[in-house]
């Protein structure tokens, strides 16, 4: 019998970014956004925390 488990989780990772002083709200987003969308952040996350939210399992039957 086979089986099919599917898990679903809501992760949540945090980093600890420098950023230059005086900067306004908009442009900390923006720099953000930017450091995102070019990866330079990626390696600065940390997993902080996995939520369970579901998980299901569907049988596969197999005639023959």
């Amino acid at each position: 019998m086979k089986v099919i488990v599917t898990v679903v989780e809501q992760i949540i990772s945090e980093a600890h970014v420098d950023i230059p002083d005086g900067l306004t709200q908009e442009a900390i987003r923006q720099e953000i956004v930017v450091r995102y969308n070019t990866g330079q952040m990626q390696t600065d996350f940390n997993i902080a925390q996995v939520d369970f939210v579901s998980i299901s399992a569907q049988i596969i039957t197999q005639n023959g």
